[in-house]
């Protein structure tokens, strides 16, 4: 028969580890279990002035887990309203927008939000519109060809601080070479897109009717065209106006 005055001997503790480290605690010692920390989702702007494909776009790139829709503009000054007011990390911005188009709404951000990383998604990718983009500050230019997912990765590795061009429009944009005309025949050629005539050229250009038909035909020579309207085509196609 057993003693009841005889306490029953202690548990022995449990053995250390091997390595010296003290144990870890468990759900039962009352410490709860560590979570990982949460990543921050990336802060998108959208702008592009055809509301179907802005639309479609973030509808796709809300399927993403780190990426956020937090604001969409359909013009260039709704752009720069809309960065101000939900300071994004990166700004998707359509090349060719009413009112400035990306390259100009990358510059402004530049000194506005110089946190913000621009990107460039276009259906026009000359070599022109390129250079002014990387002289801009923009970290991406891709065209508008470019799936959903694809697109989720560049905006990835533009906020992470890398960059990302499309590898044919920089192949393009290195063959083209740099624009011969000066600041002044880029200025009268984008005038003279519309068909203006020579006067009211001038007239906006505040120049004369005779250096307007000078600064014309050395901007068609520079092309090889043989007329101002070949030139502005050429320009364009070029990327240069």
């Amino acid at each position: 028969m057993t003693d009841p005055s005889r306490s029953a001997p202690a548990p022995a503790p449990a053995p250390a580890p091997a390595n010296g480290a003290a144990p870890s605690p468990s759900p039962a010692d009352g410490a709860a279990p560590a979570t990982p920390a949460a990543s921050v989702p990336i802060r998108v702007l959208l702008a592009d002035d055809e509301h179907l494909i802005r639309g479609a776009l973030a509808a796709l790139l809300g399927l993403e887990d780190d990426l956020v829709v937090v604001a969409e503009a359909a013009s260039g000054p709704e752009a720069l309203a809309m960065a101000r007011a939900h300071r994004p990390d990166v700004a998707v911005l359509d090349l060719q927008m009413p009112g400035a188009d990306g390259v100009s709404v990358a510059t402004s951000l530049r000194t506005a939000l110089p946190e913000c990383r621009c990107m460039i998604v276009t259906s026009h990718g000359r070599p022109g519109h390129l250079k002014r983009a990387l002289s801009a500050g923009v970290k991406g230019f891709v065209p508008k060809t470019v799936s959903a997912q694809r697109l989720a990765e560049i905006i990835r590795t533009v906020r992470a601080g890398g960059r990302y061009v499309d590898p044919e429009l920089a192949a393009d944009a290195i063959s083209a070479g740099d624009s011969p005309l000066t600041t002044r025949e880029v200025e009268v050629l984008e005038l003279a897109a519309d068909g203006a005539p020579i006067a009211e050229i001038a007239e906006r250009a505040s120049l004369s009717q005779g250096t307007v038909r000078n600064y014309l035909s050395s901007a068609a020579s520079k092309l090889g065209a043989e007329n101002r309207h070949t030139a502005v085509r050429l320009a364009r196609e070029r990327g240069w106006v």
